[in-house]
């Protein structure tokens, strides 16, 4: 796989220390958090669409990318606490459009129930609201054991599988190199405490749904299981102001990598009119078109 270069930006000093934040494109702030395991390059292919509609503040997550070493453990609600600490360094004044992937629709969901003055809309891509089952705790706990003995090359490919689908690492194998650089750029250490106090920890976040007054869009891949759809519609229904999109994708990432401009157009039409685009996917989980 082809190394890609490591993304550069901003230093932002928050609650758990500094953070990379890259700022690119003009219009209405919108706030991008990645998944657990890798860093702002899986948007990558997502930016430029993005960037053409809004200003863009990509965060590089405590413990990810080539962020320092954090000591102390954290959980989700002080990543919503990042979230402030990172908008309030911007300046952003007004309510953000949230774009979360995994990782960063757990983070959104919360900052949306916690903050929904400072939250215009929320998409959660790929970010299954319940905890993680024994299977796949039993499997996150032998990958975790694995990387600390041996480091990111015997898990690497595993993970690439999970979070892309099986066929990733030959149909895209650029991809599949933005995700395996992510992983392995990330400091060792760092990455082994975010399994142990991020993965492992996920909180089940239904009910948090049922608090939500933010427009909020769900999506899962029409081949993640991970996040089936029978759990997805499931979660929907707690939304009051929320609905279920489906993607032509597998894993919980594969939707920002591949059929990128399916992906870049149900975003962009979400955040033109939250309420409208809704409406539109309440009772329906065809893909957009």
């Amino acid at each position: 796989m082809a190394r890609h270069p490591e993304p550069s930006g901003s230093t932002v000093t928050t609650r758990l220390g500094p953070l990379n934040v890259r700022v690119t494109g003009d219009g209405p702030p919108a706030l991008l958090w990645h998944s657990l395991f890798v860093d702002s390059t899986t948007w990558t292919r997502l930016e430029q669409p993005l960037a053409a509609e809004h200003r863009l503040i990509l965060i590089d997550g405590p413990c990810h990318g080539t962020n320092p070493r954090i000591t102390q453990p954290f959980e989700l609600h002080d990543c919503v606490g990042v979230a402030s600490d990172v908008l309030d360094h911007f300046g952003v004044d007004r309510p953000v459009d949230w774009l979360g992937n995994a990782w960063g629709g757990h983070v959104g969901i919360l900052f949306a129930a916690a903050h929904p003055d400072r939250c215009r809309s929320l998409i959660a891509i790929g970010a299954p609201v319940h905890s993680l089952s024994r299977a796949d705790r039993r499997q996150t706990v032998l990958l975790a054991a694995l990387y600390r003995a041996a480091g990111p090359r015997v898990v690497v490919k595993p993970l690439v599988d999970a979070l892309l689908g099986p066929r990733a690492r030959t149909e895209d194998p650029e991809g599949a190199a933005i995700v395996a650089d992510a992983f392995s750029r990330a400091d060792r250490r760092n990455m082994y405490n975010a399994v142990r106090w991020l993965s492992l920890r996920r909180p089940d976040l239904t009910s948090v749904l049922d608090r939500l007054d933010t427009p909020t869009l769900l999506t899962t891949g029409v081949d993640d299981p991970m996040w089936t759809l029978p759990n997805a519609r499931a979660a929907a229904t707690h939304l009051a102001h929320g609905a279920l999109a489906t993607l032509p994708a597998a894993g919980h990432i594969g939707p920002l990598l591949q059929h990128t401009p399916t992906t870049a157009e149900l975003i962009t039409t979400f955040w033109r009119d939250p309420e409208r685009t809704v409406a539109s996917h309440r009772g329906t989980t065809t893909s957009p078109t």
